[in-house]
């Protein structure tokens, strides 16, 4: 029987070196809370340090556990509920996983709901694994599947009544808790609740994708120090991961996401599985040469010029950071008064690895909370992102909004990934839009940069590199420009 909260579920939060608030927070869903970029809510932004007390929402009463299967959409064929699960050892992803898909689907259309881990959710309420008796702990794992059953039960109803395409993520599932307790106690839970892998396992989730720990194959990264419950060593996290793929060996739709190429490619990797089970034509989007470019557009034509898009309202702000090697940033984005919150943090350079982007999701209270730590050196960014397809080529156009510094006023950048050149890449660029130049790497254009209120001319704050981790002095003469990567600045 496992001993600790990660032994238990294996938690996969990834915490940003944001002290005290997201320290306890559970990497979990950032539920959509009602708000907008109006004037309410800017004052309340404004007034964050008046207003950093919460009331958490009191738990409604369980209703009794059911199994629900994945069910078909016979009712409306054109609208699908895809449901999800990621698993794996400690520090393989699953936390910046989570956020990568959620924003590619949500700017596919896609409605996207997060399950929480419901280890996490019990374990935050002061109980201790390792406290408890043998028989107790069997009883808390009993009753923790059928707690995360219920969650997920509620998410896929929602699933199934939405109207738009429905992508449902759950941090771990049913099967993870077999890796964490013996054979024959687990076979004699099943047996008592009535349970069978092939209901749990194979009808009630889409596709598993396993997040291969860094333990496994990419020991110079693995650490503990981010997580503040995880302890695991690199001997015990590969145990874990071992397990946690054994739990789900015969699901039709299993994959292994390795560590045979750096994090970033994994992530991508991880994508395109879900999007080639999906049957979604990404085109080149994530091949492992794809690389990010940014275009400069002179101005937003008509909206009847542009294929089908979706539009979201996006506000960045900057926090303040232990250095500069390392940068902070929150983001909000949404529709229609619904939101989801971003936490990213820039890490320097480890082991010759390009620079990696932490991403977490948080809750509304979290990123409120947050906002304290915002950094007055820079401005607050507000964009319109507008988001479309055009011969399978996936494009973001951000349109720089009001308030904010006149540098960018009309500001409008178009950004793609892909691995094509020359002709091939000019072709299959919007026709519609008249753009100026590419300034890929452009230091110029660097959100960081124009988000500054010292002006660039006097400030040592300006990154004069695409890298924005290096301050250099104003004096210092520019040196030839690094080679640019694409997930060196990513605009979330």
């Amino acid at each position: 029987m496992a001993t600790t909260a990660d032994q238990l579920m294996a938690p996969g939060l990834t915490t940003p070196p944001t002290q005290s608030v997201l320290a306890t927070m559970a990497a979990t869903s950032a539920a959509g809370t009602n708000g907008d970029t109006s004037t309410k809510e800017r004052q309340q932004e404004q007034q964050v340090d008046q207003n950093n007390k919460s009331t958490s929402p009191k738990p409604n009463a369980m209703p009794s556990l059911k199994i629900a299967k994945m069910m078909p959409n016979n009712s409306n064929k054109e609208k699908r509920v895809y449901k999800i699960v990621l698993t794996g050892g400690p520090c393989g992803g699953k936390t910046t996983g989570q956020s990568r898909l959620c924003t590619f689907f949500e700017n596919l259309g896609w409605k996207v709901f997060r399950v929480p881990e419901t280890a996490t959710v019990l374990l935050s309420g002061g109980v201790k694994f390792s406290d408890l008796t043998e028989k107790e702990a069997y009883k808390f794992q009993e009753n923790l599947i059928r707690t995360m059953v219920q969650i997920e039960n509620t998410y896929f109803e929602l699933g199934v009544s939405s109207t738009r395409n429905c992508l449902i993520i759950c941090d771990r599932g049913v099967m993870d808790a077999s890796a964490y307790i013996s054979k024959d106690k687990w076979e004699k839970m099943m047996a008592a609740n009535k349970w069978n892998p092939v209901e749990m396992r194979d009808n009630r989730y889409n596709q598993i994708l396993h997040l291969v720990s860094a333990a496994n194959g990419a020991e110079d990264f693995y650490s503990t120090e981010d997580h503040a419950c995880r302890s695991e060593g690199v001997d015990l996290a590969r145990e874990l991961d071992y397990k946690s793929a054994a739990a789900w060996v015969g699901h039709p739709y299993f994959d292994v996401i390795d560590n045979s190429t750096n994090f970033e490619a994994k992530m991508n990797r991880m994508i395109e599985s879900v999007c080639q089970k999906l049957g979604i034509d990404i085109g080149d989007r994530l091949q492992a040469t794809s690389r990010k470019l940014k275009y400069l557009v002179a101005v937003l034509p008509p909206d009847s010029e542009f294929p089908p898009f979706q539009d979201f309202d996006v506000v960045h702000h900057y926090l303040q950071s232990a250095g500069p090697k390392v940068q902070a940033r929150l983001r909000k984005r949404g529709q229609k008064n619904h939101w989801s919150y971003i936490h990213t943090q820039r890490r320097p350079n480890v082991h010759g690895q390009a620079r990696i982007e932490v991403k977490t999701q948080l809750t509304h209270r979290d990123y409120m909370n947050l906002l304290a730590q915002r950094d007055d050196a820079h401005f607050t960014i507000y964009k319109k992102r507008r988001c479309f397809l055009i011969n399978n080529q996936y494009f973001q156009l951000d349109i720089y909004k009001e308030p904010g510094h006149p540098r960018c006023k009309g500001l409008v950048l178009l950004e793609t990934y892909s691995s094509l050149t020359g002709d091939a890449l000019k072709n299959c660029m919007p026709k519609f839009l008249n753009i100026v130049k590419e300034v890929t790497g452009d230091p110029d254009y660097s959100m960081f940069n124009l988000s500054l209120k010292e002006d660039w001319s006097t400030t040592k704050k300006f990154c004069r590199t695409a890298t924005h981790g290096k301050q250099l002095e104003a004096e210092e003469v520019k040196k030839p420009k690094q080679q640019y990567h694409p997930y060196d600045e990513t605009s979330d």
